[in-house]
Parts: C-alpha cells; sequence; structure tokens
C-alpha cells in the first residue's frame, strides 16, 4: 500500500509570532517553521534582527547564519514601542496560535504586551518565553545570554582540558537548548488547549535548559560530594571510548561495554584482553584507563583511518571520523539521508544547510522558503490577514510604525 505524505507540514494551520532576535527566541521559530507553522518575524523598522548582519562573510555581504535561522519565515516590520504598534500586534495575536519572545523580562509588559493583556485578547494563545533566567525569581530582570546560561548551568566547567580554563562550545549550544525545550514546552501547551481550549505561558530559562542536560552532576554531589572536573575528550571511568590517531588522523572508538569491548578485542586480533582480570569488568577498564587507552592506540597508530573504521565495522564496535563541514559534504550516508539540502536563494543563488530533522514518516517538515528580505511580507500581513485600508497602512508607513 503507498503511504501518503503530506506536504504541508505537521504544524501546517498553526500561526506563530516571532518577536525575538539573535537565537535563543529565533532557533525555536525555526524549529516551529520547519515542521509546517507560518511563522510571522516581527522586526523593527529599518533595523531587523541582528542575526541579518552575524556570521562569518565579509564586511558588508549578506549573512550566511540568517538564512539557516530564518528559513521557513515570513517577515514584518513594527515598531512595538508605538502604541499604534502595539495595536497592531494585538490585531495579529487575535489571529494566531503563539508569540514567542526572547525580551528581557518585563519589557513586553512595559509596552502594555504582557501575559494578561494578550490572553485577553485571546483566550487560546501560547505565549513562548525564552531568557536567561526565566520570568520569576531574584535574577529574572538581569541580562543573559547564552554563555552565562552555560557557565551557570554547569557545562562550561566541565569543558575543556583540566590543564585549562573552562573551555565554550563552538556553537551557541545554551541559547539553542533553552530554544529547543521552548518549542517542546510550546507542543505540550498545545496539546493541553487543544483538551481544553486555554493557552498559557511557556517559560523557557537559558540556565535551567543548560541545567536540564547535565545528567547526575547535581545528584553526585548531593549523595557523595562528588563534583565533576573537566576531563577533556573523555569521561572518567569509561574506557575505552577516546579519540586514537591512525597513520594518517583521528578515529573515535566507544567500545566501554562489556560486550562491545570483547568485539574490539577481536578486531585487533588480541582476544584475551577480554578475559584479562585487569580489563574484565567496565570498573576494571575505568581505573586502568590511560593504560588502556594506550594499548588501543598502540593498535590504531600504524594503520589508516579507513583500515580501522572497516574493522570496527566488521565487528560491531561504535567508531567513526571527527567529522568537519568538508567531511558531511562527501558523505554518502548524509547525502542518503539527505541530512544536508540545497535551498535556492534570492541572494546567494543556491546555499547548503542542515536539513528538517527529526524525520516524519506522514508529515515531514522542510525547508520550504528562504530567508525573508527586512519587511518582505508587510503587505500580505498588514493588507491582506489583517486587512488594512491602504491609506492607513500608508500613514502608518510614514510614520515609521511598520
Amino acid at each position: 500500500m503507498t503511504k501518503t505524505v503530506s506536504e504541508a507540514g505537521a504544524l501546517s494551520g498553526l500561526r506563530v509570532l516571532e518577536l525575538g532576535t539573535l537565537l535563543a527566541g529565533p532557533f525555536c521559530g525555526q524549529l516551529l517553521g520547519d515542521m509546517g507553522a507560518e511563522v510571522i518575524k516581527i522586526e523593527p523598522p529599518g533595523q531587523g534582527d541582528p542575526m541579518r548582519v552575524w556570521g562569518r562573510q565579509a564586511a558588508g555581504d549578506p549573512s550566511l547564519w540568517w538564512p539557516v535561522i530564518a528559513r521557513n519565515k515570513k517577515a514584518i516590520t513594527l515598531d512595538l514601542r508605538l502604541p499604534p504598534g502595539q495595536d497592531l500586534l494585538k490585531a495579529l495575536v487575535a489571529k494566531s496560535d503563539f508569540l514567542l519572545e526572547n525580551f528581557r523580562p518585563g519589557t513586553l509588559e512595559k509596552w502594555g504586551l504582557g501575559w494578561d493583556q494578550l490572553a485577553a485578547v485571546n483566550p487560546r494563545l501560547i505565549m513562548i518565553r525564552v531568557s536567561g533566567y526565566g520570568q520569576t525569581g531574584p535574577y529574572a530582570h538581569r541580562a543573559g545570554f547564552g554563555a552565562i546560561g552555560e557557565a551557570m548551568g554547569g557545562l562550561r566547567y566541565v569543558v575543556g582540558d583540566p590543564s585549562t580554563p573552562p573551555s565554550r562550545m563552538g556553537i551557541s549550544i545554551g541559547d539553542s537548548l533553552a530554544a529547543t525545550f521552548a518549542c517542546v514546552g510550546a507542543l505540550a501547551a498545545l496539546h493541553h488547549r487543544e483538551r481544553t481550549g486555554q493557552g498559557q505561558v511557556v517559560d523557557s530559562a537559558i540556565y535551567e535548559a543548560v541545567l536540564a542536560m547535565m545528567e547526575s552532576l547535581v545528584t553526585e554531589y548531593d549523595k557523595t560530594g562528588y563534583v565533576r572536573e573537566r576531563t577533556g575528550a573523555i569521561l572518567p571511568n569509561v574506557a575505552p571510548s577516546n579519540v586514537y590517531p591512525t597513520g594518517d588522523g583521528l578515529v573515535l572508538i566507544a567500545a566501554n561495554q562489556d560486550t562491545v569491548f570483547r568485539r574490539l578485542c577481536e578486531a585487533m586480533q588480541q582476544p584475551g584482553l577480554a578475559q584479562d582480570a585487569r580489563y574484565l569488568t567496565h570498573q576494571a577498564r575505568g581505573a586502568r584507563q590511560q593504560e588502556l587507552d594506550a594499548l588501543i592506540a598502540r593498535w590504531t597508530a600504524p594503520q589508516t583511518t579507513r583500515q580501522v573504521l572497516a574493522l570496527m565495522d566488521a565487528h560491531g564496535v561504535p567508531a567513526g571520523q571527527i567529522y568537519r563541514a568538508p567531511e558531511m559534504l562527501e558523505d554518502p550516508h548524509f547525502a542518503a539521508r539527505e541530512a544536508i539540502v540545497k535551498v535556492a536563494h534570492p541572494q546567494f543563488g543556491e546555499l547548503r544547510m542542515q536539513n528538517v530533522v527529526p524525520k516524519l514518516s506522514a508529515t515531514p517538515g522542510a525547508v520550504r522558503a528562504p530567508s525573508p528580505a527586512l519587511g518582505e511580507h508587510n503587505d500580505a500581513i498588514y493588507l491582506g490577514l489583517l486587512g488594512l485600508e491602504r491609506a492607513r497602512y500608508d500613514a502608518l508607513k510614514a510614520a515609521r510604525v511598520i
């Protein structure tokens, strides 16, 4: 039987008003848009989201970051600091399902656009709020960037080599985690609304999103006094699981489970290692982690990366290269699953970028539209969706409300 696949996306028919800037809010908007929601990005007239100019590109050239974070979105301009702009936002709220923002807590309230005011306009509204410290608590008013949330949530302290100060990840992981949890919360709130008809506030704090990923870090300290430290490329007492040298590069091997370690030993043609009391159990291998890593490194070093990976695959041992963008673009598995897609773009002609995840069998997400120009959809939204008269629309443009 042929399966019917929708091209609209699972969230088709839902409308999101995105007020945020930079990453913590807009990445949530990207996720919702990727799955089919109509995302209307609202930016200040003449200014726009700073992401329009961030990223690695020549000065004055278009941003190469913006096309990813703003894909599948429409763009309008609106000054929320002005009363006419606030009235227009409320008119849009009446026709929308979600409002997404990542201003400092209290900003929307200062403009008369807090939850109470917006819920009065649309009781079914789901208000998604992403911030550094959350909407409540003694730190709520503080400016909170992703880097600070990563530090407060515990991630920064454990990243890097123990011989150096704490390192940062090479990506804005705190912002992205908060945005991802905001998206999860929004979909949970949507399910609740389907049962009750009532909207609610989704409060996603960057530091809490990071904290949620910290495994048993707090519990270990609470019960044993143990404080996790930076450990570089390894997790202490989890062995073997490390990066090993080859004749032409590096390979990552993760064989810390008993049965997998036995298969690694067979691949190394040293099956006796798996029965050696020094390496027989998880605890024993952990106690001799450096010794075991050195032994495996001596085996991998004379071989090519391809040879090691072939042996690991043949014996069912998890292993892989450490990829950069060039390796991703050349890999047949990436190609077969369309993990990277080509997107037609008015400024760049064609761009390659990561595809939508996760994959849904019946209602897959897709990159349906490239990033919009500032105010590109003003006519469609204000004249079409809201039905403003042309004279009023022109007057609002002249007054720089839109």
